[in-house]
C-alpha cells in the first residue's frame, strides 16, 4: 500500500493571497510616462492585474488607441519590472483572513504552495518582504518549469516539489486560469471573488466561490478534498 503523503493547499498569489494590485498599477504608469503616455486609471485596468505585465501595458496603450511595437513593449515591460522589484512590497498586502486560514491548515497537518504566473523570483521576494516565505514549502512560479498555468503539469509539479499529496489537495485561486488549471488536473478549487478576474468567478464554476476568507474553514477544505474520491 502507497504511504500517503501529507494533503496540500495551492494558493495563486496575486488577487488570491496578497492584493498587489496598487503597486502593479504603479509601475505601469511608470512605464507609461517614460513612453510619454497618460497614466491609467487604477479601476479600470485592475482586471487585467492577474495577467501580467505584457497584457496590462497593451490593455493600456489599445485603451489610449496607441499601438506599441514588439520593441517598444520589450523595454517597456523591462522598466516595469524593474520598478516593480525595486518598489517591493510597496503597498501590496495580504488579504484579511488569510493569515488566520494558513495558520488553521498548518495546525491540521496540510502543506502550503503557491503556484503563480509570476516570476518565481518576483514571488518569493514578495513573500520574503511580508514575512510569509517560511509558510510554504514550494513556490512555483512562470519561470520554475517549462510549463505554466493552465497547463495543470504547473500544479502538479508544484505539488509535487511541495511534497503534498495530489489526491488530496485543495486549489485557491482568483481568476478562469486558476480555475481552468485546477480542473484540468482533477483538483477542486476555491476562487475568491476579491480578485482580478475579467468576469465573475462563479462564470468559470469553480467548485465553491467564497468572499472572504473566513469562509474558508477547515470543515469545507476536507468537504472539497473528500468528495473527489466519494
Amino acid at each position: 500500500m502507497r504511504k500517503m503523503s501529507q494533503p496540500i493547499v495551492v494558493f495563486d498569489l496575486d488577487g488570491t493571497l496578497v492584493d498587489t494590485a496598487p503597486d502593479l498599477l504603479d509601475s505601469l504608469n511608470h512605464c507609461l510616462d517614460a513612453a510619454g503616455m497618460q497614466t491609467v486609471d487604477p479601476v479600470a485596468l485592475r482586471r487585467y492585474v492577474g495577467q501580467g505585465a505584457r497584457v496590462m501595458i497593451q490593455r493600456a496603450f489599445e485603451a489610449q488607441q496607441k499601438i506599441v511595437s514588439p520593441e517598444q513593449l520589450d523595454w517597456l515591460i523591462g522598466l516595469f519590472l524593474e520598478h516593480y522589484s525595486k518598489n517591493m512590497p510597496g503597498h501590496s498586502a495580504l488579504y484579511e483572513g488569510v493569515e488566520d486560514v494558513m495558520d488553521n491548515l498548518a495546525s491540521a497537518g496540510y502543506l502550503l504552495a503557491v503556484c503563480t504566473n509570476k516570476f518565481e523570483g518576483l514571488s518569493t521576494n514578495l513573500l520574503t518582504a511580508l514575512g510569509q516565505t517560511a509558510r510554504f514549502t514550494a513556490i512555483c512560479g512562470s519561470d520554475t518549469f517549462a510549463f505554466r498555468k493552465p497547463d495543470p503539469r504547473h500544479l502538479f509539479e508544484t505539488i509535487k516539489k511541495a511534497g503534498g499529496d495530489r489526491d488530496r489537495a485543495l486549489m485557491i485561486g482568483d481568476s478562469r486560469t486558476d480555475i481552468d488549471t485546477a480542473k484540468a488536473a482533477g483538483i477542486p478549487v476555491v476562487a475568491v471573488d476579491f480578485g482580478y478576474s475579467d468576469l465573475p468567478v462563479s462564470a468559470y464554476e469553480p467548485s465553491r466561490v467564497i468572499s472572504h476568507y473566513r469562509e474558508l474553514d477547515m470543515k469545507l477544505v476536507e468537504k472539497l478534498i473528500n468528495a473527489v474520491d466519494a
